[in-house]
């Protein structure tokens, strides 16, 4: 149904296809692909008990006037934070959030110009055919002239470089860590940590390379570059559902969750340690959490009335009371 109705909207928001470009033709296939693999991941993912309660009580946040009311910045600053700065990664390494914040910049900014270009929702027309005077149109309506040798022409032109060159020393970084920290390397698997940062410098370099091509080289390899350019933006568009990508498409529904938590602290309804009395986390968190716990029939839901130091003072105990005694 999802990769039906983005087919629609192509049809419809290029004008019956009067505005689509058929170069562009396997990248909007790859799209296509693209929304039926996430439609597909994201269902499997939220049927699953844990993340089918988390995202329930997330959209009841995010829908919930009484939060508004208590709080009605709090969801433009937990997007703000937490999905656009990403401040919980600072805390983790400073390095570690600027390749990150390069990334995530590069790449919104080159959805934002190909998505909407390959399906054919946004031209670039011009009087002369040869420019340097160009209209820049979304769903076939003028939204602004501009001329291609002044800055703002420069910058509409050179958007994809722009984000080509953010995200290649974030990725770069990356991939540079993944090489040398000896944590990391333990536990990484190829094709799930290495290909997707490979696939984002392939993609940023070759982009890169049609530009300097037509520019330097007079249209010099401009066919192989081209192909090899959309190789690796059609295979990363389809690995995205089924890879590590897949975090980007589940990161703004923890926003939800991000708010459900800070309107029950404004409550200041924290739930303490059956055994120590200190604060675990909210109220309403601990009973979600043994609420899943129930759904999974783990048996032991009471459990996560314990903060972790008493958890593992009582296992102690017990295997002092039930392993331990019966060897002499």
């Amino acid at each position: 149904m999802v990769s039906v109705l983005l087919i629609l909207a192509i049809v419809i928001g290029s004008r019956l296809l009067e505005n689509f470009d058929s170069a562009l033709l396997p990248y909007a296939v790859a799209t296509v692909f693209l929304a039926f693999g996430v439609a597909y991941r994201y269902t499997v993912w939220v049927s699953a008990p844990g993340a089918r309660r988390l995202f329930k009580q997330g959209w009841r946040s995010f829908f919930s006037m009484a939060n508004f009311r208590r709080a009605p910045t709090a969801l433009p600053r937990m997007i703000a934070t937490y999905l656009g700065f990403q401040k919980f990664l600072g805390a983790r390494s400073h390095a570690r959030w600027a390749a990150h914040q390069l990334i995530f910049w590069g790449c919104v900014l080159a959805s934002l110009i190909t998505f909407p270009l390959t399906w054919g929702w946004f031209t670039f027309t011009s009087g002369s055919g040869s420019g340097p005077g160009y209209e820049m149109r979304i769903w076939g309506f003028r939204i602004i002239g501009f001329d291609s040798l002044d800055i703002l022409g420069w910058l509409m032109f050179h958007g994809l470089d722009i984000a080509a060159v953010l995200v290649i020393p974030g990725a770069s970084y990356f991939l540079w860590r993944r090489m040398r920290d000896r944590g990391v390397v333990t536990g990484q698997r190829f094709a799930y940590d290495l290909v997707p940062l490979i696939a984002l410098i392939v993609i940023s370099v070759t982009g890169l390379l049609l530009t300097f091509s037509s520019i330097f080289l007079h249209g010099g390899g401009y066919e192989f570059l081209a192909i090899l350019h959309m190789v690796s933006v059609v295979f990363t568009l389809i690995y995205i559902p089924f890879g590590k990508f897949f975090h980007i498409v589940q990161r703004p529904a923890a926003v939800g969750m991000q708010l459900f938590k800070y309107t029950a602290r404004q409550d200041q309804e924290v739930f303490g340690c059956r055994r120590c009395e200190e604060p675990i986390d909210t109220a309403p968190y601990v009973e979600n959490l043994r609420g899943t716990m129930r759904d999974l029939r783990l048996g032991f839901d009471e459990w996560a009335e314990y903060c972790p130091r008493c958890k593992r003072v009582l296992r102690g105990g017990a295997y002092l009371t039930h392993v331990k005694k019966g060897f002499k």
